[in-house]
């Protein structure tokens, strides 16, 4: 996952960008990126970090201009090496400026492509390199060479739609044309559209997330179809066009159950809300397998938990209580490179309080287990606080698939619950018992909110990629790929470096 914004206004945009991304970025600690456009002229600085770390007062002052885009990062395809920070550039055929959030899954395909049919080189490992030299070429295929048109523009979109598979959310920027935002066929991602009335003309924002929008001022609009291009152009006129041939939203659940902010609103659907209504599930699945009385006291793991665990304890009419408490500054152990600086980290995390432990029968709700190195953890820190007895519960069902669509789980033998029963992965964290959200029930939580959500990108939970390209002969190549890279990073000492970033930049839990 990754955050991105993309802005058209009548007066500097600098401060702006840089103050959606801070709202954003919970979607990436690792790399940050803001390109402007002044005139004809992009004007462009990013690094590995934080935004607050990677803009200076002395970069601000270099991104001037009424226009421009804004990424914050969290790695998946490729490496964290700062030449793959976001946006990308390209100068022809008009020059344009690409922030990606996604993971396309015919990246390999593509870049072939791209070297042997349309003589464009590659500079990285970045599949969002790869989708902005398509867009590239799909330009120059509409357009003739000739100036760009909205029509033209939306004509190269459906172009690049049925060469391009994944998930992507776009925002570029079109020298001497405007802003383009354009959502996958999907909606696998998240992307919305606010504006705002000013003085002097109506100005638009586009990010991954409506608490970008309202947080800056702006009212949320609505979000991007599946499929849809949004075009504003630089007299801040907006042009919009469907430009896929089969549009279906099935965007992926796993925002709601841990991705997004929970003041964030995606299609249609409060993620507080959606949250709320997975612990009324999940406290029914508890009801049915939990023996009456069992149970003293409800805990979440902070922060994205919360509202499932409050949920669960009102349902079952028990107490609930905070027992862990947070270090803000360490966190998101599940994207963290190493099982030995994640298992560290958890400890620097969080604290458990003795008096809430000591000789009760403690239920722990989170809102997922990836790798289970968290909940292992924290199970056993809940018994040195002197927890009589330790039940697990999860918001979410087992993680068993590897997600090919812009969240770094990529291979199989890392997930504590593929391929073992919920009794293996109990023993495994050390839990007495572990209760687990079934899918359907997750996705029906969704539902209750947007009965018009039909399906979601779940794959991580039932195996079921909606790409319709994925197998398991890809999932072997993915896993042996990601093998190559991990030796490669270790050989050059980049993976001890990741490992030190992360645990510095990131935030959030398992």
């Amino acid at each position: 996952m990754c955050g991105i914004v993309g802005v058209v206004s009548t007066s500097p945009v600098n401060q702006l960008i840089y103050d959606s991304l801070l709202l954003l970025q919970h979607r990436g600690q690792d790399a940050a990126g803001i390109a402007t456009a002044n005139g004809s002229t992009f004007h462009m600085h990013k690094a590995n970090g934080l935004v607050r770390d990677v803009f200076r007062t002395r970069n601000m002052r270099g991104l001037p201009g009424t226009s421009g885009i804004g990424q914050v990062r969290y790695p998946t395809a490729g490496s964290s090496s700062e030449e793959e920070a976001q946006p990308f550039y390209v100068n022809a055929p008009y020059g344009i400026m690409l922030a990606h959030n996604g993971n396309l899954t015919n990246s390999d395909q593509l870049r072939e492509e791209m070297f042997r049919r349309d003589r464009r080189h590659i500079n990285t490992r970045s599949d969002s390199e790869v989708l902005l030299n398509v867009l590239a070429d799909e330009l120059q295929r509409a357009s003739g060479g000739n100036a760009l048109t909205p029509e033209t523009i939306f004509k190269a979109v459906a172009g690049m739609h049925r060469r391009v598979k994944g998930a992507y959310a776009i925002t570029a920027q079109i020298s001497g044309y405007g802003l383009l935002a354009v959502r996958d066929p999907f909606g696998i991602r998240p992307l919305c559209i606010g504006s705002v009335d000013t003085p002097t003309g109506k100005e638009y924002l586009i990010a991954s997330e409506s608490v970008a929008l309202e947080g800056m001022g702006y009212t949320m609009d609505r979000d991007v179809a599946p499929g849809e291009a949004i075009f504003v152009d630089l007299d801040g006129q907006l042009h919009s066009k469907q430009c896929a041939d089969n549009p279906q939203l099935t965007p992926c659940i796993f925002e709601y159950v841990y991705l997004a902010r929970p003041d964030s609103c995606i299609d249609g659907v409060p993620v507080y809300d959606a949250r709320l209504r997975m612990g009324d599930y999940l406290a029914e699945k508890i009801r049915r397998e939990v023996p009456a009385g069992e149970i003293d006291v409800v805990m979440p793991i902070p922060d994205s938990s919360r509202p499932a665990a409050m949920q669960v304890a009102n349902a079952l009419g028990v107490p609930y209580r905070e027992g862990f408490f947070k270090n803000r500054y360490v966190g998101r152990t599940f994207i963290m490179p190493g099982q030995a600086v994640r298992k560290k980290s958890v400890r620097q995390k969080l604290n458990a309080m003795g008096v809430e432990f000591k000789g009760k029968n403690v239920l722990i709700v989170d809102d997922s287990i990836v790798r289970g190195t968290t909940s292992f953890e924290i199970v056993q820190m809940a018994r040195d606080a002197g927890a009589k007895k330790v039940i697990f519960a999860s918001a979410a069902p087992p993680v068993k698939f590897p997600n090919v669509y812009g969240i770094d789980m990529p291979t199989r033998s890392e997930l504590v619950a593929h391929g073992r029963t919920d009794e293996e992965v109990a023993r495994m964290i050390g839990a007495d018992q572990l209760v687990y959200q079934d899918v359907e029930a997750m996705k029906q939580a969704v539902r209750d909110i947007n009965p018009n959500l039909r399906d979601f990108d779940a794959s991580c939970f039932d195996g079921k990629y909606i790409t319709g390209d994925i197998d398991d002969a890809y999932l072997d190549r993915l896993e042996a790929s990601r093998g190559q890279e991990d030796d490669r990073d270790a050989g050059n000492g980049a993976e001890t470096e990741r490992s030190q970033l992360h645990l510095q930049r990131s935030s959030g839990n398992e």
